[in-house]
C-alpha cells in the first residue's frame, strides 16, 4: 500500500473530502487505485455516487454564503499557507503522483512544483481582482462595476497531471471567492486528497473544498454536478467529446463553463531553425510525461532541407532512454497509464507502418516491462491519411513528415478541427511574427517546447474548448461582472 511507499503516510488518504471531514462511501464500496508501472495495488479508495455528490454541493453552497464575504487579503494568506504546506511535503506529493500516474520522480517533482506555483500565483492575484470606475453619459450618472464570484464550481480534472490540474482550477476559484466540488480522475484520486487534506490544515473553512471520489458513478456525479442549479460553473479539463457532453448538460441551467479539451499539436521546423535547439524542444514538448500531455507535439513537420538530419539526431537522443518503474531512479520514461493507451499508440504505429511509413526508433510495445509500456517511437514518412496526423495519439509516438514551404505547412497545423498548442523554430524574425499570428491555436511557442506557466493564460481554440487557466484572466472565470449606477443629485 502507498502508506508503506511514501514519506509521509499521512497525506494518503482514501475517503471522499466532503463539509471538512473525509467520509466513506454510502454503500461501502471502494474501487482500486493502482500503479500502472506495476499493476500494484496502492489504496482502496471510497466509490461515491450521486448522494453523496449531493452533500457536496450542499456543503459548498452552505460555505458560499460566508466565504464570498471574506476579504481578498485574507484569502490570499489561505492559499500562500496551502502553498508552503504543499513545498513543506513536496517528496511525498511527488511519490504519490509518481506511484499512481507513472511519471518519473523527477518529473513528478517538476509537477508539483507547478502544482503549488498556482497557490503562490493566485495568492498574488486575490487582492488584485476589482473593477473599474466609468463616466456615463449622463453628466448626473456614476458607473462602477463589481467582480463577484460566481458561486459554488464544480471542477472535473484527467489523470496526467493529478496535482496541477487541481491547483490550476481550485486556487483561482478560491482567490476568487468561489467553493469547490472536486471530482478527480478515477485513476489517480489520492493527489487530490492529499492536497484536499493540505487544505485544511491550511485553515480553509469546512465546506470550501470537497473532493468526490468515484468509479462506478462517473458519469452519473458529472452529469448531476453539469445539471444541479446551484453549481454555477464547470470547469473541465479532457477530451473534446466528453467536453461537448458536458456542455449539453450544463445548458439546462445556463451555467459559466470553461472547457480545456483535447490537442493535436503541430510541432514545425524550418530550415533556418537552429537544428540542436529544435531537436532538444521536440524531445521536452512530445515525450514529456512518455506523450501523455494535452499540449505535446503530435504532428512534427520538418522542412525537407533538414528533415534527415533532425530525423538523425532525435533518434540518437531517443535511443539513450530507459522505460521503466517511475520511482527507479534510473528511469527516464513511464509508463503509459493503462494498457488500452499502450493499444493505442500500437494501433496508430501500425496503420503509419501499413501506409509506408517507416520505424526509425521504437515502434512496439514493451511488453516484457508490462501490458503498460511502450517503446519510444519515431517514424518517418509520415503522410496526411495517417491516424497518427489526425488523432491525438497521447503516447511516445513522434510523427515526422517532411514540407516544403511555409504557406503549406501553416495549411496542414491549421488542418486540425483542434487548436490547443501550436510550437515552431526559426531564426527569422518577420516569420516568428507572422507564422505565431497565423496558427489557429489557443497558445504558441516559439524556439521552445515548455511553455506551461502560472503567468500564462492556458487554453485553446476551435473544438480545444473555451476559457483561461492561469495569468491574470484565470480569476475572470470564476467572476461574474456586476454593474451598478448612482444619480447622484445636484445642489
Amino acid at each position: 500500500m502507498a502508506t508503506n511507499i511514501v514519506k509521509n503516510p499521512e497525506l494518503v488518504k482514501e475517503s471522499s473530502y466532503i463539509n471538512g471531514q473525509f467520509v466513506s462511501s454510502d454503500s461501502g464500496r471502494k474501487f482500486a487505485v493502482k500503479n500502472p508501472a506495476t499493476e500494484e495495488v496502492l489504496a482502496e479508495v471510497s466509490d461515491c455516487g450521486v448522494a453523496e455528490a449531493n452533500r457536496a454541493v450542499d456543503a459548498a453552497v452552505e460555505a458560499f454564503k460566508s466565504f464570498k464575504k471574506t476579504t481578498p487579503r485574507s484569502r490570499s494568506k489561505l492559499l500562500r499557507r496551502w502553498y508552503e504546506l504543499m513545498m513543506e511535503n513536496a517528496e511525498t506529493l511527488a511519490q504519490l503522483i509518481s506511484l499512481e500516474n507513472g511519471k518519473p520522480l523527477a518529473e513528478a517533482k517538476g509537477e508539483v512544483n507547478y502544482s503549488a506555483s498556482f497557490l503562490e500565483w493566485f495568492s498574488e492575484e486575490a487582492p488584485r481582482i476589482g473593477g473599474q470606475t466609468t463616466q456615463t453619459s449622463a453628466p448626473a450618472n456614476r458607473l462602477y462595476t463589481l467582480k463577484q464570484p460566481v458561486g459554488p464550481v464544480a471542477i472535473l480534472t484527467p489523470w496526467n497531471f493529478p496535482s496541477a490540474m487541481i491547483t490550476r482550477k481550485a486556487a483561482a476559484a478560491l482567490a476568487a471567492g468561489c467553493t469547490i466540488v472536486a471530482k478527480p480522475a478515477a485513476e489517480t484520486p489520492l493527489s487530490c486528497l492529499a492536497l484536499a487534506h493540505l487544505a485544511e490544515q491550511a485553515g480553509f473553512p469546512k465546506g470550501v473544498f470537497n473532493v468526490v471520489t468515484t468509479d462506478k458513478s462517473l458519469k452519473d456525479v458529472g452529469k448531476l454536478l453539469c445539471e444541479h442549479p446551484k453549481i454555477k460553473k464547470v470547469s473541465f479539463t479532457g477530451s473534446t467529446a466528453v467536453g461537448k457532453l458536458l456542455m449539453g448538460q450544463s445548458a439546462s441551467t445556463m451555467k459559466k463553463l470553461s472547457f480545456e479539451l483535447g490537442g493535436n499539436a503541430p510541432f514545425i521546423v524550418f530550415d533556418d531553425a537552429d537544428l540542436d535547439l529544435a531537436v532538444d524542444g521536440a524531445i521536452a514538448c512530445k515525450f514529456r510525461h512518455t506523450g501523455q500531455t494535452c499540449i505535446c507535439a503530435n504532428r512534427i513537420f520538418v522542412h525537407k532541407k533538414i528533415y534527415d538530419e533532425f530525423a538523425k539526431r532525435l533518434v540518437e537522443k531517443v535511443k539513450k532512454f530507459k522505460l521503466g518503474p517511475g520511482m527507479d531512479s534510473s528511469t527516464t520514461h513511464g509508463p503509459l497509464i493503462h494498457a488500452r493507451a499502450a493499444q493505442k499508440v500500437d494501433s496508430h504505429v501500425k496503420d503509419a507502418v501499413s501506409k509506408n511509413a517507416k520505424v526509425l526508433a521504437g515502434g512496439t510495445p514493451a511488453t516484457d516491462l508490462g501490458a503498460s509500456f511502450y517503446n519510444i517511437t519515431v517514424l518517418s514518412g509520415v503522410t496526411k491519411d495517417m491516424l497518427c496526423m489526425n488523432e491525438e495519439t497521447f503516447g511516445p509516438l513522434a510523427a515526422l513528415v517532411k514540407f516544403s514551404d511555409e504557406q503549406e505547412v501553416i495549411e496542414l497545423a491549421n488542418s486540425a478541427e483542434v487548436g490547443l498548442a501550436g510550437y515552431f523554430f526559426s531564426e527569422n524574425v518577420s516569420r516568428v511574427y507572422r507564422v505565431a499570428e497565423e496558427l489557429e491555436v489557443g497558445m504558441v511557442g516559439v524556439n521552445t517546447g515548455a511553455i506551461s506557466d502560472p503567468a500564462m493564460p492556458f487554453g485553446g481554440v476551435k473544438e480545444s474548448g473555451f476559457g483561461r487557466e492561469g495569468a491574470s484572466m484565470g480569476t475572470d472565470e470564476y467572476t461574474v461582472v456586476k454593474a451598478v449606477t448612482v444619480a447622484v443629485k445636484s445642489n
